[in-house]
């Protein structure tokens, strides 16, 4: 055989072997979300990012780095400060304060049911687009965690811990924002609260007392409270439309939420109407925080609605002061928006630090 043919053979033989070899790629093991039934059977399926699936690993990291103040400045406070799981994930008090001490000027929102925003814009005023982009907002936030990513990806790097937890999650590593930012998000998709007494009854596992029935009846009916247009119903479990509206709260805004976003004069006061579920947990409420109790929020939809330019078409008898609800109303009102807050979440031990 001449020498060239020789050649030839030899380096298909090569190519052959090569394309042939088994090239070991790191998988993280798959964790789907477990969705619950009145979500399947009721709305669309939850929104997880293709290049940031649900894995074992990702949510162990991610939920370790949601309890972990090494994400601030000084170490000295974590995501969990602002947004406490026995809280529904939201903050007690009115407004947070950060590593100087300093207070925002809005109340920190609960966390559950995430992967369900279908339009993906986050915080009261929808200015992030995503889960992942919002949990970069808190740690080079001034007020809040004041830190830098280069500083946060330094102290990951030298930590005895994480470089490995980085390697299991997405097998390599080498830290940096992204990665810390998709952890955190699959961990949050997670926070799925679903348990509430009123989600057993729609699924005939309990019963409701009188006052509870009374008080969802008076949230369907147009004429009496007429919540359901913002805040859902028995056919949507996640108790909020996601979508920003003007309730009625001033007559002119220092805080101008969605307008200071789109700079639209017409978004002017409006903000995310927030879920309904958990509102045992979630005390104070709107967002800034304002209401100390649910009757306070109830008043202010019986009576207190204030009129201006972008006052919400929903909010339909603002020049009466609100709904003006019967003083047995209300109380049934309460006690059916109680029936919505699961005990269950805030007990789960998958959400708590180890």
């Amino acid at each position: 055989m001449k020498p060239w043919k020789l050649h030839i053979i030899c380096l298909f033989i090569v190519c052959f072997s090569c394309e042939n070899e088994t090239i070991e790629q790191y998988i993280a093991t798959p964790s789907p979300l477990e969705i619950p039934k009145l979500f399947k059977d009721n709305i669309l399926a939850p929104i997880i990012p293709v290049d940031n699936p649900q894995t074992e690993q990702g949510v162990t990291l991610g939920k370790k780095l949601f309890f972990d103040p090494i994400l601030s400045i000084d170490n000295s406070i974590s995501c969990a400060d602002c947004h406490a799981p026995e809280n529904a994930f939201s903050d007690s008090d009115r407004f947070s304060d950060g590593v100087d001490g300093i207070f925002g000027n809005r109340n920190s929102m609960p966390l559950f049911n995430l992967a369900w925003n279908y339009d993906e814009k986050f915080f009261w005023d929808g200015n992030t687009f995503s889960l992942e982009h919002q949990a970069f907002v808190p740690v080079s936030d001034p007020i809040e965690m004041k830190s830098s990513w280069v500083n946060v990806e330094q102290k990951l790097q030298q930590d005895p811990e994480y470089p490995n937890l980085f390697e299991q999650a997405f097998g390599t590593s080498k830290i940096d924002s992204t990665l810390i930012t998709k952890a955190i998000a699959q961990f949050e998709r997670t926070l799925i609260s679903s348990n509430s007494k009123f989600d057993k009854f729609l699924l005939g596992e309990t019963t409701l007392t009188n006052q509870e029935l009374n008080g969802f009846n008076i949230f369907m009916d147009e004429a009496r409270g007429d919540c359901f247009h913002c805040h859902g119903s028995d056919k949507n479990p996640l108790w909020t439309d996601n979508i920003f509206h003007n309730n009625g709260l001033d007559e002119t805004f220092s805080d101008l939420g969605l307008g200071a976003v789109t700079g639209d004069p017409a978004d002017n006061g409006k903000f995310k109407s927030p879920s309904l579920r958990n509102l045992a947990f979630t005390a104070p409420y709107m967002h800034d925080g304002r209401f100390a109790t649910l009757e306070e929020v109830i008043n202010h939809y019986s009576e207190g609605l204030k009129n201006s330019s972008t006052i919400d078409p929903l909010m339909k008898k603002v020049s009466e002061g609100g709904v003006n609800l019967s003083e047995n109303d209300k109380t049934d009102l309460k006690a059916f928006l109680l029936s919505l807050s699961d005990y269950e979440f805030i007990n789960d031990s998958n959400f708590k630090q180890e």
